[in-house]
């Protein structure tokens, strides 16, 4: 099977501008194409990882991935899907987390001669001249077609500002270079780009006369429409530091029956012959899928010893054993404490068991947490420093599993 249709058959693609072109350009490893990657954090996330993966497939059947880090398109801030304004971040900070963002990539893509490049697109738009950017770019832009594009619409509910309208002409030029400069024949991304992505195609066709091409990816939803990827406590990071292995692995371990195929099929390398079989599952075997979906993606995140790591710990959880070393783990601080102790309902907000104390309040309620195993009857529970010291292990459902301790 060729690349094209395993990526139709993966469920991967959602849009594209020339289909036969397309597969003309991947199937013959003669695509040249960037996905960027704005710096909103110092960590890439499990939103991004369905990019990464799909970069990692297209450059092992020998097409040429260019990651562009938004360095310059930090400074905006991508408004789709958003309600409200990005937070501005500091030069210093866009920069700190363009680095991260580069020690997190090697481990997916390939870089070197002829394999993959990595570009920072600050290199050329902090360098432009406002009034040549009007006259040679802006000419080709259609306010109203700008504001019609899906990514501006939630937007324009609350007020678009002008900081965010120029977003879209941002990322069009970066086609446009990458294709002038790079000879980058297409783009992929989200779903959700796909307005400002067919804006670098036409504005590539206008400047160049040439033709580039636009594929977005499928996002990664939940069976409840839900983007997948976020818990309790946030994002699901691919940093270690901010999200553990073991709480990586639990993440996938954990989704729904409804998902977990999809995952299998959309997320691994696990062959297509294989995932076809696994379809067929029903009942606990979906439990065994589960754990496959967990432990392969814990791999490609953090390696196979992790990934191993992380099994081991789960499997001995659940089996009611003792092991706690690699469960996620929140120290707590003195003035964390009232009177020598902390509720239960601020103890399980400070570990991101949950989001808020009325949360909090609610699961303790429908007695679904545990502290050392014995589940906590009310509200007013209070945890020592003396328990504190010891370590505590509170577990919330049947399912998640956290540590705390005294700093």
């Amino acid at each position: 099977m060729k690349i094209y249709d395993e990526l139709v058959a993966r469920g991967l693609i959602a849009q594209v501008t020339d289909e036969d072109e397309i597969k003309e350009l991947i199937n013959n490893g003669k695509g040249i194409f960037y996905i960027g990657f704005d710096p909103t954090a110092d960590s890439l996330h499990a939103g991004h990882f369905m990019a990464l993966c799909l970069m990692k497939r297209l450059q092992m059947a020998g097409n040429k991935p260019i990651v562009l880090l938004g360095g310059g398109t930090g400074h905006v801030g991508d408004p789709s899907g958003r309600t409200d304004l990005r937070t501005m971040m500091t030069p210093e900070t866009i920069q700190h987390n363009c680095d991260c963002f580069k020690k997190q990539m090697e481990r997916f893509i390939e870089f070197g001669d002829d394999k993959a490049i990595m570009l920072n697109n600050a290199e050329w738009l902090l360098k432009l001249n406002y009034i040549e950017v009007l006259r040679e770019v802006g000419v080709w832009f259609s306010v109203n077609n700008m504001l019609r594009a899906e990514c501006y619409k939630q937007r324009m509910e609350k007020g678009l500002s002008f900081l965010e309208f120029n977003y879209m002409i941002m990322q069009s030029y970066d086609f446009y270079h990458l294709h002038k400069n790079y000879g980058c024949n297409m783009q992929l991304g989200g779903d959700d780009q796909w307005s400002n992505m067919l804006g670098g195609t036409k504005l590539i066709h206008n400047k160049l006369g040439e033709d580039a091409y636009a594929m977005t990816i499928t996002l990664l939803m939940n069976s409840e429409g839900k983007k997948m990827g976020k818990t309790a406590s946030g994002a699901v990071w691919l940093d270690p530091n901010k999200t553990s292995p073991f709480e990586f692995f639990q993440y996938w371990r954990n989704v729904a029956d409804a998902d977990v195929l999809k995952c299998i099929r959309m997320l691994t390398f696990l062959p297509l012959e294989q995932v076809d079989e696994m379809d067929k599952w029903e009942g606990s075997k979906l439990n065994e899928a589960k754990e496959i979906l967990a432990y392969e993606l814990t791999k490609l995140v953090h390696g196979e010893e992790e990934a191993e790591k992380a099994k081991n710990a789960s499997h001995a959880l659940f089996a009611g054993g003792t092991d706690d070393s690699n469960m996620p783990t929140t120290e707590i601080s003195d003035d964390q404490l009232n009177d020598g102790a902390i509720s239960i309902l601020d103890l399980m907000v400070a570990c991101g068991l949950t989001a808020s104390k009325s949360e909090a309040r609610r699961v303790v309620q429908q007695g679904g947490v545990f502290i050392d195993d014995d589940k906590v009857e009310s509200i007013d529970c209070n945890i020592t420093l003396e328990q504190l010291k010891n370590g505590v292990k509170i577990r919330k459902g049947k399912k998640t599993y956290h540590k705390a301790l005294m700093k």
